[in-house]
Formats: C-alpha cells, structure tokens, sequence
C-alpha cells in the first residue's frame, strides 16, 4: 500500500465517530485512545476526525488523544483547530437560504436547530417552539457544553447577525426523508443529508449546509493544506457514503448499515473492537513507518 514510510507517499487517515471510533457507550476506549496516541506519536500518522458533531462535544471526546490535525466538524462545514480552540475554513449558509429552509419546515409543521457561529470558538443554536421528547434530550445533553449555548423558543431565530453553519432536524427518518426531498426540490441553494439513528433506524437526523458542503470536500481540502497524496477513511453511516467514495481506500466498520459496506473498498471488525486505530497501527507498522 501507498504510505509515506519506505514508499515516501503521505496518507491522511480519517475516521468517523459515532458507530465507527466511539463505542458503543459514545466514548473512545482506552485502547483506541492508546493506540491513536501511538500512531499519531510514535508512529507519526496524520489522524483526524469528520464529523456531524460540533465541537461542543468532539473535543471533550477526544481530550485524552494527541491531537495535531484540525478536526473536520458539523459535516464538513468548519474545522475546529485543537491547538488554538478556534474554528478555521467554515462554509456559512446565507440569509435566504436559511429563510428558504425555514419555510419548508413550517410546511411540515416543525422548526429545526439553527447553528450560528459566534466569534472564533463558540456556537450558539437557536430553535423556535415546543421541543419534542427526543430533542429535549439532545438539549439536557449538551446545554452545559462550554462551546455551546442554546437560545430556545426564539421567536427571531431565522434572523441573527453570526454566520449560519448547519440546520439541523430529528424525528422519525420517515417524516425527515419528506422534509429533505422538498428541500431538494425547492431549495437550490442548500445540501440536505438524512440518515438513520445507529440505535434506532426508524429515527433519522436531517442536516442542511450551504450547497457543496459535504465530509468529502472538507477532507479534500485537508489533505491539500498537509501535502498528503492518499486518503483512507472509515464510516458507518449513511452520511460517510460520499467521504468514502471520495477516498483513495475506503473501510466500513462490522457494524456499519449494509449500503455502507457495498461500497467500501473493505470491511473491518465492528466499532466495539477498537478497529479503526488497530487497523491504522498494522498499516504504519507493516510499511516499515518510524
């Protein structure tokens, strides 16, 4: 395989989080947090993360990991540095794209989250009317996180000086798919993701971004910025499909949904087995990497 070791080529490696590097509890295990110190130090592999988190919760994650690389955050539509807590290359949605959404969502009888970033390292999420079980969960969860703070029941939250970077949606996938499918029809100017729960197939989460933004671009972008000429990435969801199309190799976790496994260029051991970083640790060792 292509490396940066004996064969002198560079390879960035890019995982996924949820259902990929977490485990099963959401949290890194200690041997992928040993093993990813390994690579990234002894080993001197460039490792990072893309992610639909935002890194409210992606740095408290990855704390205990030597991390040099920025992460790629909110779908690829910010980087977060973890060296100077600060965003870097974010890709806003504008004014009447975002207005343009929010109509297709009162057609359907619902408000989304609004993420805004606000100065160089906080986002605020604003989000109109009653909350459903499921996403005053999500709020409980993350309304203490210190890059995060929520405005809710915001009458004005279409309208907001700080650059939109992700609309946001959870509810049943079924009810999301109609929501997405209308945006695509209607909204030019947007890219809307939906995808399943890992947990709960039947419940789904719908992302918005400013048209073209997508894992892949940002991981291209990335891999520009380093000079690295290979790409491997792992996933497990349907919103990994595009990042690994994109890679130079391309690896599902055991537990991936089945439509991700058809394309991967290789399918691994589950999410539970901390395969992502042993995998990454037998490569940088078998191409002689010191």
């Amino acid at each position: 395989m292509k490396h940066h070791g004996k064969n002198q080529h560079k390879t960035l490696y890019v995982s996924d989080m949820d259902g990929t590097l977490l485990g099963e509890d959401s949290q890194l295990s200690p041997g992928t947090v040993a093993t990813l110190n390994r690579v990234i130090g002894e080993l001197g592999g460039l490792f990072t993360v893309a992610t639909a988190r935002t890194p409210a919760t992606v740095v408290p994650l990855m704390q205990q990991v030597q991390a040099r690389l920025p992460f790629i955050v909110i779908g690829g539509s910010a980087m977060w540095n973890p060296v100077t807590s600060a965003y870097e290359h974010t890709r806003g949605i504008d004014d009447d794209t975002v207005n343009a959404v929010a109509d297709v969502f009162d057609r359907h009888g619902g408000h989304p989250f609004i993420y805004r970033r606000h100065g160089s390292g906080l986002l605020h999420t604003h989000h109109y009317g009653p909350l459903s079980p499921q996403e005053e969960r999500f709020v409980d969860q993350r309304q203490h996180l210190p890059l995060k703070k929520f405005f809710l029941d915001d009458r004005d939250y279409r309208h907001n000086n700080d650059e939109a970077l992700l609309i946001f949606s959870m509810n049943k996938y079924d009810v999301l798919k109609e929501i997405a499918t209308d945006l695509q029809t209607t909204v030019k100017t947007c890219t809307a993701m939906v995808y399943h729960d890992i947990f709960d197939p039947s419940e789904g989460y719908l992302e918005i971004f400013t048209a073209g933004t997508s894992k892949a671009g940002a991981i291209r972008q990335l891999a520009t910025q380093l000079g690295a000429d290979r790409v491997v990435v792992f996933g497990d969801n349907r919103n990994d499909i595009a990042m690994m199309q994109a890679a130079d190799h391309s690896i599902a976790v055991g537990n991936a949904f089945a439509e991700v496994k058809a394309i991967a260029s290789e399918v691994i051991g589950p999410n539970t087995q901390d395969s992502v970083a042993r995998w990454i640790e037998r490569e940088l060792v078998a191409t002689g990497q010191e």
